[in-house]
């Protein structure tokens, strides 16, 4: 058996505060400030969960939902780009109304408990034309993001709008405006000239007059009345971070399909490189000044390590069409976390599709679709959720929770992991996070770009002063391929010492009495629990055994099923650890309902507002509800469905629900292999929340009309391409859906070869063909008070 040790000593941070300029005080008196470790609220640890989710991409009918799907899904800041050429496309005329109306969407935001961080600009990038800088701004005597004054004059207008559209919800006035990011990647990071492509490529000045820019311009935004607690810039790359001012984040992609531009010293790449992102490092210690992708200008003990551009998916490049992994997501979460991150960022976590332009019909990115901006984000560009969602939930369940616990803890390594290779998959990597002798143990086996195995035979010794723990103390220690894990060890269970598990914590729950722990077992984990014998006067397990070694019990529970095991502790506090497969615990919820805190299963997406619950199926009309604890009274009224039965199981009540099925009415008439006309019947989308057009295909591009108007589009990568309907629904049923997919082209030859001016394209091979048009109906069932 391979047995990995890891030494854990001197595992108290430094923590202090004071130095930070960022901070402030809401009118009820909650207080945000910061020490060099985490952001506090009300002089707590705060852990920040951040999804960037752009209004101006999504139509704003449907804000409302996806805003409650994020916090849903743990999510406690919304983050957002005001993007300066959607909201100014015509010098002097500014925009924000409909998709574009950003004072609605913070309200929004604020009615469902959410923060909200603006990001600014002037420079945006965010695969939209021009980075985010109006099309007018080329045709200007001046450097834009620089101190040129032209320049500037232009800026302080904008922030003088942006300022207008935030008054009343700044953080200082009781909204929820906590944060602001002042430009993106200065010095760092640029964008194409979107009128030059095609010719000359001609890129945006990359950033001038480092700090001394981005001060002046948080000091523009505070004149225009952009008064926040905290002000962030991105640090990656050597971009300006000017602290003590602003708060520097970071972030990390494991896909790149930006090395596919024809220039640079990624020119000649033909295959993705496997990154170094999934190797675990320390991110919060001066002794390791610099690592990868983390080169501060700074110590990095003196300021949070903190994230915003964490990869929650990637966009599709023309020259780079990747199947995105779901799982690379919440591999991510563990490596950010583990590194010292106690404030962790997503973008996108919400897909979204690009508005139409006035000046310029598409304002996406060249290198990307034209429309599309799906993201393969944890909630898609039509409210799709990914296994991604579910998985980084759970996570983001135990890092709030145990918030206070958890923001003490620091990172150690088991030595310098600088020169590990990620295409070596052999050996474990692994990394604490510790603080007085308890924490978590992190475990990856997920590594991009290349095969991944399942890793078995081996255990962990942690050596902590005056004990080693071995995880697990008998048998072996199993990861599924691909597959990650947080275990805690030493971990206080209302006054019962939790040696180690080889499960992963969720949350807890208190009802009346009792203390409840909610686990699951990550791929390829057997689940046992070491329990301080000394701690406990009863134990007592449905689905399990224990077995008694020294001073510790060790309690198995089953692998295939949930199970429970009850303790009652030395003091007599009655606790109850509840484990749940892998795949059971994608559909495990949280959420405050009627004034109590519930924990759920259902496999529908679960929104829950005030005292109304709404469950969202695709294509499934049978939806069951397991609630704990159970509802006093009853289930409530129930639209959209109807109530079929209840049964009880454990600690759960189940409540079956039946959606009145319903049939898409629609031809799709292949007109050639790679043309198809869609015809819908009226009222055939009626009494459905969506219908997702699924289009299987190949072929290079795929583009979806509406009479002649283009509505979606999609670059082929041997994936399922969908599109929502009902936003479309009323033209749908007047005009119908032409489908068209660009062929790949082999062997092309360009023939000029003429006396007039005549061009013409031939091609040996042809590649384009529509195989398969289906519709899915999205039900929802609510579920409200008597």
């Amino acid at each position: 058996m391979k047995n990995y040790r890891i030494a854990v000593s001197g595992d108290t941070k430094n923590i202090f505060s004071g130095h930070i300029k960022l901070g402030g005080v809401n009118p009820t008196g909650e207080r945000i400030s910061f020490t060099n470790y985490y952001m506090e609220k009300n002089d707590e640890p705060f852990f920040g969960i951040c999804g960037e989710f752009h209004f101006s991409r999504y139509d704003e009918r449907y804000w409302e939902d996806e805003i409650i799907k994020m916090k849903m899904g743990g999510v406690n800041i919304v983050t957002t780009y005001i993007f300066w050429n959607l909201h100014e496309e015509v010098e002097g005329v500014f925009e924000w109304e409909g998709n574009k109306d950003l004072r609605k969407f913070i309200q929004l935001c604020d009615q469902h408990g959410l923060y909200v961080m603006i990001r600014i600009g002037p420079f945006c990038h965010g695969e939209i034309r021009n980075g985010g800088m109006p099309e007018w701004m080329f045709g200007r005597p001046f450097e834009v993001r620089s101190n040129d004054e032209g320049y500037l004059a232009y800026v302080r207008r904008l922030y003088a709008e942006i300022g207008l559209q935030v008054q009343g919800l700044l953080y200082q006035e009781g909204g929820p405006i906590i944060g602001t990011q002042i430009e993106n990647e200065h010095n760092h990071s640029s964008a194409q000239w979107g009128l030059t492509v095609g010719v000359n490529n001609m890129w945006l000045n990359g950033g001038n007059d480092g700090n001394a820019h981005m001060l002046l311009l948080k000091e523009m935004a505070i004149q225009a009345g952009i008064v926040t607690p905290i002000y962030t810039c991105t640090g990656w790359g050597g971009a300006t971070t000017p602290v003590p001012d602003m708060l520097p984040l970071w972030g990390g992609y494991a896909y790149w399909p930006w090395i596919y531009y024809e220039e640079g010293r990624f020119a000649d790449v033909k295959e993705h490189p496997a990154t170094p992102e999934y190797i675990f490092r320390d991110k919060h210690n001066n002794a390791i000044p610099k690592s990868y992708n983390f080169e501060p200008f700074y110590n990095p003990e003196d300021y949070p390590y903190a994230c915003c551009e964490m990869g929650g998916g990637m966009v599709q490049f023309y020259k780079y069409r990747f199947e995105f992994p779901y799982n690379s997501v919440p591999a991510m979460s563990v490596m950010k976390t583990a590194e010292g991150c106690n404030m962790l960022g997503y973008y996108m976590y919400h897909g979204g599709t690009n508005p139409k332009g006035k000046v310029n019909l598409f304002t996406n990115d060249l290198a990307t679709p034209k429309i599309s901006y799906d993201f393969n984000a944890m909630i898609g560009e039509f409210g799709q959720v990914r296994e991604s969602y579910k998985r980084t939930k759970l996570q983001h369940y135990l890092f709030t929770e145990f918030q206070q616990q958890f923001a003490l803890t620091m990172t150690i390594l088991p030595g310098d992991t600088s020169e590990n290779d990620p295409y070596e998959v052999d050996t474990l990597r692994y990394a604490v996070r510790s603080h007085e002798g308890s924490g978590f143990l992190f475990l990856n086996n997920f590594q991009d770009h290349v095969d991944n195995h399942d890793l078995q035979d081996m255990n962990v010794s942690i050596e902590l002063p005056g004990e080693t723990i071995t995880i697990p103390s008998q048998g072996e220690l199993t990861l599924g391929k691909e597959s990650f894990a947080i275990l805690p060890y030493n971990f206080d269970l209302a006054g019962i010492t939790l040696k180690y598990a080889t499960a992963q914590l969720i949350t807890k729950l208190d009802v009346v009495n009792e203390v409840y722990y909610f686990f699951f077992m990550p791929e390829g984990m057997k689940g046992t629990y070491a329990i301080k014998t000394d701690d406990v006067t009863s134990i007592e397990t449905d689905g399990g055994h224990t077995k008694q070694y020294e001073n510790m019990t060790i309690v198995e529970v089953e692998e295939r099923v949930s199970s429970i095991v009850r303790l009652v502790s030395a003091e007599g506090k009655k606790v109850v650890i509840y484990t749940m497969t892998s795949k059971q615990s994608l559909g495990f919820w949280k959420a405050d309902i009627r004034g109590k805190q519930r924990v759920l299963f259902t496999d529908a997406n679960l929104l829950v507002s005030a005292n109304k619950i709404k469950l969202e199926s695709t294509d499934q009309e049978d939806v069951t509800l397991s609630v704990f604890p159970d509802f006093p009274d009853s289930l409530g009224s129930v639209t959209g469905g109807e109530l079929k039965g209840t049964s009880e199981d454990g600690l759960f009540k189940t409540y079956k629900l039946l959606a009145p099925k319903k049939g898409i009415t629609f031809t799709c008439t292949k007109v050639k292999d790679e043309r198809a006309v869609l015809e819908f019947a009226s009222g055939s989308l009626d009494g459905l929340k969506e219908a997702l057009l699924q289009i299987d295909y190949s072929g290079d591009i795929g583009y979806a009309f509406i009479d002649g108007d283009l509505i979606n589009d999609n670059f082929c990568n041997n994936t399922t391409w969908e599109i929502g309907l009902k936003r479309f629904e009323e033209q749908l049923f007047e005009k119908g859906m032409y489908l068209y997919v660009s062929p790949i082209r082999k062997g092309t030859v360009v023939n000029s070869n003429t006396t007039m001016a005549g061009w013409n394209e031939t091609a040996k091979e042809l590649i384009a063909n529509i195989t398969s048009v289906r519709v899915l109906p999205v039900y929802e069932i609510v579920i409200g008070p008597e």
